[in-house]
């Protein structure tokens, strides 16, 4: 399958979208360099979604930044003609951490906050704040492990990438709450 150029931004131009991918609100998707989005996923960016450097979300995710499903049951009919606040509606902008990977068939709910260097296992729905180098699988998501555990072997077999490792945690990539997070 082909990949589209990621909407033509200078700043990335190493990022990859698969054509059957679905953005919504695309305006408010910002992406940095490296990051990959495989085939049919759904990103709604109403709130805001920003994937830092070298994000992976591999197929059949979808990253929402809100959710209207208990307004609509408050209001039944009336939700369509609703004028004031909607009662139970979450909105909430997702930043997605360098270096994380989303595993298939994910969901990342409105509002959540994924480190850098996640592994979000497959089927996973996460809600809320995932810390730096957690591994996280369920619905709801929880930590199951670290990842600097499982890189660690591959450190020892090849030193010589420790430099590289070490270079992508530097609070200088990526943007957002992730970087002082990081610092």
């Amino acid at each position: 399958m082909l990949f589209r150029m990621a909407f033509g931004e200078s700043r990335a131009p190493h990022s990859r979208i698969s054509p059957s991918t679905c953005i919504e609100n695309e305006g408010g998707l910002r992406l940095a360099d490296h990051v990959y989005i495989g085939p049919f996923n759904f990103l709604e960016a109403s709130a805001g979604i920003e994937l830092q450097e070298g994000v992976q979300i591999t197929s059949f995710c979808s990253l929402v930044t809100h959710s209207s499903q208990v307004s609509q049951r408050l209001l039944g009919r009336a939700y369509a003609t609703w004028s004031g606040e909607m009662p139970g509606f979450k909105r909430g902008a997702i930043e997605v951490g360098a270096y994380t990977f989303v595993g298939p068939h994910s969901l990342i709910e409105a509002g959540s906050r994924i480190g850098r260097g996640v592994l979000v296992c497959a089927y996973s729905q996460v809600r809320g704040d995932v810390p730096d180098f957690a591994i996280v699988a369920g619905q709801p998501a929880k930590q199951v492990g670290d990842t600097r555990d499982l890189d660690a072997r591959y450190l020892e077999q090849h030193p010589e990438l420790q430099v590289f490792y070490q270079a992508w945690q530097a609070p200088s990539v990526g943007t957002g709450s992730n970087k002082e997070r990081a610092a």
